[in-house]
C-alpha cells in the first residue's frame, strides 16, 4: 500500500495510492479503489473499503446518543454538525424544519452517518418517545443547567438551535432538560457547529470511557 502525504499544495492528492501487490478477495474491499488509489477522509481501518461495507461496519458500534439541529435558513453549520457526529459515532443525526440543507460543511461525512427529518419539533419528539430517547437542548437560555455539571444521559438526543437566534420555544417546549455552555469572552454566543461538539464529546467523555466492571 503505498501512502500518499499532503503537502501544502491543495492540489496535491492524499491518501494511499493503488493496492500493491496480490489484491485482496474480501467482499468489503471496492475493486475500483484498489486499482485507483483511495484518496477519501476515511481512517485508514477503512482504506480500499466501499462505502456500503464502512456503514455496516459503523453500525456495529455505534453510540447511543443521537444529535438534532434545526433548520430554517439552511444554515451552514449544520453540515458541520453532521461532521462531528460521524467522528463521534454517533446514532443518527435529526434534522428538524427544512428537507434541504446545506451539505457543503459535512464533508461527504453525511454518506457514513445516518440522518433522519422531521417537519417540526413535535414530530421529533413523538419519535423520541416511541424510543425511549430523552430531549437535551442546548442552548445559553434563562434556567439552562450548566452542562460541565449535568450528567447526560445514555440514550439521549442533543437538540441545537439555529445560528444567531437558538432553540426556537418550540424546541425548547419539548426538552427534558435545557443545558448550557460555559462562556467566558465577549461573545454573546459560540455557533452551532462548535456547540454541538462540546456537547457531543461531553457525552463522549462521560459515556464512551465507562470502566467496565
Amino acid at each position: 500500500m503505498e501512502e500518499v502525504t499532503a503537502r501544502d499544495d491543495a492540489a496535491t492528492p492524499v491518501g494511499v495510492g493503488p493496492w500493491q501487490g496480490p489484491l485482496p478477495d474480501d467482499s468489503h474491499f471496492d475493486r475500483t479503489l484498489l486499482a485507483e488509489g483511495d484518496r477519501r477522509n476515511v481512517v485508514d481501518e477503512y482504506r480500499y473499503w466501499t462505502l456500503e461495507a464502512i456503514v455496516a461496519d459503523l453500525d456495529t458500534r455505534r453510540h447511543s446518543f443521537h444529535v438534532g439541529i434545526e433548520n430554517f435558513a439552511h444554515d451552514f453549520n449544520i453540515g458541520s454538525v453532521i461532521r462531528t457526529a460521524n467522528a463521534f459515532l454517533a446514532k443518527e443525526v435529526h434534522i428538524v424544519g427544512r428537507r434541504r440543507w446545506n451539505r457543503r460543511g459535512a464533508m461527504v461525512t453525511d454518506r457514513y452517518q445516518h440522518v433522519r427529518h422531521h417537519e417540526d419539533a413535535d414530530t421529533l419528539a413523538q419519535w423520541c418517545v416511541e424510543n425511549g430517547v430523552v430531549i437535551v437542548g442546548i442552548d445559553n437560555v434563562e434556567g439552562a443547567v450548566p452542562l460541565e455539571t449535568f450528567d447526560l444521559p445514555r440514550d439521549c438526543l442533543l437538540l441545537l438551535g439555529q445560528e444567531g437566534e437558538g432553540l426556537t420555544p418550540e424546541s425548547q417546549a419539548i426538552c427534558a432538560h435545557l443545558l448550557s455552555i460555559a462562556q467566558y469572552g465577549s461573545t454573546r454566543s459560540i455557533n452551532a457547529g462548535a456547540a454541538g461538539a462540546v456537547a457531543m464529546h461531553a457525552w463522549i467523555r462521560r459515556h464512551a470511557f465507562e470502566q467496565v466492571p
